[in-house]
């Protein structure tokens, strides 16, 4: 059976192709696009033209490629910036006329769920962890241990939304980092009452953000870890406290030098440290881990 993904983030666009033979299965294809459908208004909950223009065509080869592959399923699913958008639904609607792509609108429970699954498949689960997906959108985190999810929940704390709202200068000044860090503590009090009763040993970064700091720790120390096949990747704390620091003393121009970070992560990179950052001292765990498969491979599983 060939089945199709489409996980439509306020960011990127994926797509990923696979073929279940038995118990294997093979990825076919996979890609990702910067659309940046959250660019410009994502805090009025607006797709703007320009994005909801970049967001059609992109499908528009999506479907051609998936149509080569002759598919037998599809499922698509869009996550924060279509859930919140007014016009969110005229743009699965114009999805579906233009392309016969039907995309499904989850809730934030419903992708926290499928980035669990997602991390599970990775082997990364090995203690009692707190599991942490930062997208452009919203922030899904998850406590899980090794035999079954314990909680989970989604803020609309996305590093577009953030960035959009709070982050004007460069590099970054205490007025914004301040700013951000006020919010997000308001956003994120039931999530430490919960660490704070079950005390989890390790943070799992799902994919994004994390795999740019595990990118640039491998590039700094020449290790010979690849991000586009590993499952995951443990990280030396003190490394990961070192590059944090670098990117958020760092500027726009510098940032876009570090051979590493793609051009849609150059400055969401700042948000996401800061988040990371303040959850790792709040929630006292000095163990970080990346597991490169999210919610696409969620949504896999889910599917075969």
């Amino acid at each position: 059976m060939r089945v199709a993904v489409i996980d439509l983030g306020t960011n990127t666009f994926h797509l990923l192709i696979a073929e279940k033979a038995g118990k294997e299965l093979e990825i076919l294809y996979k890609t990702n696009v910067p659309v940046k459908l959250g660019e410009g208004r994502i805090n009025d909950n607006i797709i703007i033209p320009a994005a909801f223009e970049r967001g059609i065509n992109c499908l528009k080869d999506f479907s051609e490629i998936i149509a080569d592959y002759q598919v037998d399923k599809i499922r698509a699913t869009a996550t924060s910036a279509i859930r919140s958008a007014e016009n969110g639904k005229d743009f699965v609607d114009a999805v579906n006329e233009k392309t016969g792509i039907s995309i499904e609108t989850i809730s934030g429970e419903e992708e926290a769920e499928l980035i669990y699954q997602g991390v599970k498949l990775s082997g990364a689960i090995t203690d009692l962890s707190l599991v942490m997906d930062i997208g452009g959108g919203s922030v899904e985190f998850i406590l899980c241990d090794t035999e079954r999810l314990i909680w989970k929940k989604s803020y609309n704390i996305g590093a577009a939304r953030l960035m959009q709202q709070f982050f004007k200068s460069d590099p970054i000044n205490d007025g914004d980092k301040n700013a951000i860090l006020f919010h997000i503590q308001n956003q994120l009090i039931n999530l430490f009452d919960i660490c704070e009763k079950h005390q989890p040993k390790v943070l799992i970064g799902s994919a994004g953000a994390f795999e740019t700091f595990a990118e640039l720790i491998i590039r700094k120390n020449k290790l010979k870890t690849d991000i586009n096949t590993t499952k995951t990747f443990e990280f030396n704390f003190d490394d990961y406290i070192e590059i944090a620091g670098k990117l958020l003393n760092s500027t726009h121009q510098e940032r876009s030098a570090m051979p590493g970070i793609i051009p849609l992560r150059v400055d969401m990179i700042v948000i996401a440290a800061l988040i990371t950052n303040y959850v790792l001292g709040r929630s006292k765990i000095n163990r970080l881990t990346l597991s490169t498969y999210d919610l696409k491979m969620g949504v896999l599983a889910s599917l075969i």
